[in-house]
C-alpha cells in the first residue's frame, strides 16, 4: 500500500520581523527540533483522521472553554480540509486534472502552540508535500509559500510570508519584500529569498514560555491599522526592521557576531517601542539580557531567540530562563549527520 510521510518544521524569525507583512526585509531559520508530519494513504474514500487537538469530549465546559481558546473551534483538521480544498481549486484553475483514487490522511505535531513557531503553517506544508506527491502535481517551490498563506487568509488566521517561506526553503533564508521584489511564479506572488549558509550562525538559543501562550492575532492587535492609516511611528519602524535585516546579513556573512546580537537587540527596543507587550513577555527578554545574551521575539511572541557567547553564558540562561516558566533549546538549523 502506498504510505506518503511528508513533515514541515518550526521556524524562528532572527531578525527584521514583523516587517515581512509591511514591504520589509527579515531573516529566519528552520527549528528541527520541532515539526509537523502529515502520513496520507491510498484509502476507499477521502478520510481525515482527528488528531489530538481534534477533541469531542471535555470533562467540564471549563476544559472545553480551556481548549477552544488554545487550539480553536477545530484542531488542525480545519488546515488539512482548508489545504486540500485550495489544492483542488489550484489544479483546477490551471486545467491539471487529479486522478480518481482516494486517501486517508492524518497529521500529528510536536510544535509548542501559539508560541510564535508556526505550527498552523507546518500542518498545512506537510499537508500540501503529501498531496504534491500522491497526485504527482508540483507546485514551483517559490510560489508555495503564497499558497500555504492563502489557506491561512481563508481561514482567517493573521499570519506573515516569512515564517511560510523559511518552512519551504529551510536552513537560513534572507528574505526581501520590496514591491519591487515582487514577481509572478505561476500566477502566483513571490518575492526576493536568498538562501544563505547556517554554518554562518553564531551559537544561538530559543526559549518559549511552559504554559503562557498568546494568539498571533492577539500579539498583531492594532500595527496594521495604524500602518494603514499612516501612522509615521509605526511606518518607520517597519522601514528600521528591514534595515536591521539587511546589516544583519551582512554581519553573517562577515561573522561579526558582535553586531549581529546589537542588532537583535534593536530589533526587540523599537518592536516594544510600537507594541504593548504582556508583562510575561517582557520579562523572558529581560532574563536573557541579564545573562549578557541577545534577545529578542522568534515571532508573534511567546517565543525568543538570540546569541550567546559560550556553555557557561548557556547554563546560567537556563537557570535565569526557568524563573519565568520558559524552556530553553539550541534550535537545529541543518538535519542530523
Amino acid at each position: 500500500m502506498l504510505i506518503i510521510r511528508k513533515r514541515a518544521y518550526a521556524r524562528a524569525g532572527l531578525l527584521g520581523n514583523p516587517s515581512d507583512g509591511y514591504n520589509g526585509k527579515t531573516i529566519a531559520l528552520i527549528v528541527r527540533n520541532f515539526w509537523a508530519e502529515v502520513v496520507l494513504y491510498e484509502w476507499e474514500h477521502v478520510d481525515i483522521v482527528p488528531a489530538g487537538d481534534d477533541r469531542s469530549h471535555f470533562a467540564s465546559v471549563y476544559d472545553l472553554a480551556e481548549d477552544v481558546e488554545l487550539h480553536g473551534y477545530y484542531g488542525g483538521i480545519r488546515l488539512v480540509k482548508a489545504t486540500i480544498k485550495r489544492f483542488v481549486e489550484y489544479c483546477q484553475a490551471r486545467g491539471l486534472a487529479l486522478h480518481e483514487r482516494n486517501f486517508s490522511v492524518r497529521y500529528e505535531t510536536n510544535i509548542p502552540r501559539q508560541v510564535g513557531m508556526s505550527g498552523s503553517s507546518a500542518i498545512i506544508l506537510s499537508t500540501l508535500r503529501c498531496l504534491m506527491e500522491f497526485y504527482g502535481i508540483a507546485i514551483p517551490q517559490e510560489a508555495q509559500p503564497m499558497f500555504v498563506l492563502s489557506v491561512e487568509e481563508e481561514l482567517g488566521i493573521a499570519a506573515g510570508l516569512q515564517d511560510r517561506v523559511i518552512q519551504v526553503y529551510e536552513g537560513l533564508v534572507y528574505m526581501d519584500f520590496d514591491p519591487q521584489a515582487g514577481h509572478l511564479v505561476d500566477g502566483i506572488l513571490c518575492y526576493g529569498y536568498e538562501s544563505l549558509d547556517p554554518a554562518l550562525l553564531p551559537p544561538l538559543y530559543l526559549a518559549y514560555h511552559d504554559s503562557l501562550s498568546e494568539p498571533t492575532e492577539l500579539f498583531h492587535n492594532d500595527i496594521r491599522g495604524r500602518f494603514e492609516h499612516g501612522d509615521e511611528q509605526v511606518i518607520a519602524a517597519m522601514k528600521h526592521f528591514a534595515g536591521l535585516a539587511a546589516r544583519g546579513r551582512e554581519a553573517l556573512l562577515r561573522r561579526d557576531y558582535a553586531l549581529l546580537g546589537a542588532l537583535i537587540d534593536e530589533n526587540y527596543d523599537i518592536r516594544r517601542s510600537i507594541y504593548d507587550l504582556p508583562p510575561w513577555q517582557t520579562r523572558m527578554v529581560d532574563a536573557a539580557r541579564s545573562c549578557g545574551a541577545s534577545a529578542h521575539f522568534a515571532g508573534s511572541g511567546g517565543t525568543i531567540i538570540g546569541t550567546y557567547q559560550d556553555e557557561a553564558m548557556y547554563e546560567r540562561l537556563c537557570a535565569e530562563l526557568s524563573t519565568t516558566g520558559s524552556r530553553v533549546i539550541k534550535p537545529q538549523v541543518q538535519p542530523s549527520s
